[in-house]
C-alpha cells in the first residue's frame, strides 16, 4: 500500500482534503463540538456545525481556527486526525506527504503551529504554501510564465490579494475581513437596525440567500426569526437586499482598498497584463451577489469569478500534488 498524498485547504470555516488521485474527498465546516467538562470530542464538521449555538451548557460547539490561523492547537489537532482517518488517507504501513495551505502574510510562528498540527497526524513529509498562490493555480492560472496574474481570494477569516509571476507571489497582503465579519456585520445591522438578536447561522443563510454588495443589483426579501431585544421574546422582520449592501459596505470597501493598494505597487509591466487578463476572485465571499460587477467599478480591471471558488485552493493542491517539484523548491 502506497502512502497517498493530500492536500488540504485548512480554512477558517471549511476544511477540504484532496487525495491524489481521487480529487476531493471531504468537505465540513471547521468546528468540532467538545464536552466542556472533559474536553471530550463530541462531534466534527457538519454534525458539529448544526450544534453551533443550540447546545447545552455542557457542551460546546468552537472554531478551532480564527482568521485562518491556528486558536486552539489541540482542538485543529484533533480535527484535522478525524478527517485524515475519515477519508483512509492514513493506512497501516504508509505515512502521506501532506500539503497544507495558509494566508499569505503570517508570522513564523503561526506557520509552524499548522506544520507542527499536520506533522503529528502522522505525516512522513510537510509542505506548506500560500493560499492566493494555490487558489490561482486551482482556478486554472498559469502563473510560471513571466506575466502578471491577480487573485483575490475572500476565504472564510482573511482575504488575500496577490500578484503573481514566474511561480512566485511578486507582492500581496492579507487582510481579516472576510466571510465571518460579514456575517458580524449583518448581526449588528440587525440588532442595531430591528432590536432583534440573531444567531450566526441566520445570518449565514441571509447572506448566500439575499446578500449583495452592488447597489440595486439584487432585490430580493426574506423573513428573518430571532429574539426581540426588546421583550425577549420570538420575533419576525423581513429584511430586502439593499439592506445587507448596506450592513456589508464598509467591510466590502476595506478589501477593495486593500486589492487597490497591492496593485498600486505593482511593477507596470505587470499592471499591463493584468488589465488584459483580468483579475479572478475565489473562495466563498466571490459567491456574494454583485461582487465582481463592484469591484470591476472600483479597479478598472475586468474580474472573473472562479469556476468552483469553494474548491479552488483544494484544487490547487491536487495540481500541486501531481509537480511535487515545484513545492520541493
Amino acid at each position: 500500500m502506497f502512502a497517498k498524498d493530500i492536500g488540504i485547504d485548512l480554512g477558517t470555516a471549511n476544511v477540504l482534503i484532496y487525495i491524489k488521485g481521487q480529487g476531493i474527498v471531504l468537505n465540513e465546516p471547521s468546528v468540532v463540538a467538545i464536552d466542556a467538562e472533559t474536553k471530550k470530542p463530541l462531534a466534527f464538521g457538519t454534525e458539529a456545525r448544526n450544534m453551533l449555538g443550540r447546545t447545552p451548557g455542557d457542551v460546546k460547539a468552537i472554531r478551532p481556527m480564527k482568521d485562518g490561523v491556528i486558536a486552539d492547537f489541540e482542538v485543529t489537532e484533533m480535527m484535522l486526525n478525524h478527517f485524515i482517518r475519515k477519508v483512509n488517507g492514513r493506512s497501516f504501513f504508509s505515512r502521506p506527504r501532506i500539503l497544507i495551505c495558509c494566508p499569505s502574510e503570517i508570522t513564523g510562528v503561526e506557520k509552524n503551529a499548522i506544520k507542527e498540527a499536520a506533522e503529528r497526524t502522522g505525516a512522513r513529509k510537510v509542505f506548506l504554501e500560500v493560499e492566493p498562490k494555490v487558489a490561482a493555480v486551482g482556478a486554472g492560472m498559469d502563473i510560471s510564465k513571466p506575466s502578471g496574474n491577480m487573485v483575490i481570494d475572500v476565504g472564510g477569516g482573511t482575504t488575500d490579494v496577490a500578484i503573481l509571476s514566474l511561480g512566485g507571489i511578486v507582492n500581496s497582503a492579507s487582510i481579516k475581513v472576510a466571510g465571518n465579519v460579514f456575517d458580524a456585520d449583518i448581526i449588528k445591522y440587525i440588532k442595531d437596525k430591528y432590536k432583534l438578536m440573531i444567531g450566526d447561522r441566520t445570518a449565514e443563510d441571509i447572506k448566500l440567500t439575499i446578500g449583495s454588495v452592488f447597489p440595486g443589483a439584487k432585490n430580493e426579501k426574506m423573513e428573518v426569526r430571532g429574539r426581540d431585544l426588546v421583550t425577549g421574546l420570538p420575533h419576525t422582520i423581513t429584511i430586502c437586499s439593499d439592506e445587507i449592501e448596506e450592513a456589508l459596505r464598509e467591510s466590502v470597501y476595506m478589501i477593495i482598498r486593500t486589492a487597490k493598494s497591492v496593485l498600486e505597487q505593482t511593477p507596470p509591466e505587470l499592471s499591463a497584463d493584468i488589465i488584459d487578463k483580468g483579475i479572478v476572485i475565489t473562495g466563498g465571499g466571490a459567491m456574494i451577489h454583485g461582487f465582481d460587477q463592484l469591484l470591476t467599478h472600483e479597479l478598472k480591471v475586468p474580474v472573473f469569478i472562479a469556476e468552483s471558488p469553494l474548491t479552488c485552493v483544494a484544487e490547487g493542491t491536487g495540481i500541486l500534488l501531481e509537480n511535487v517539484h515545484l513545492l520541493e523548491k
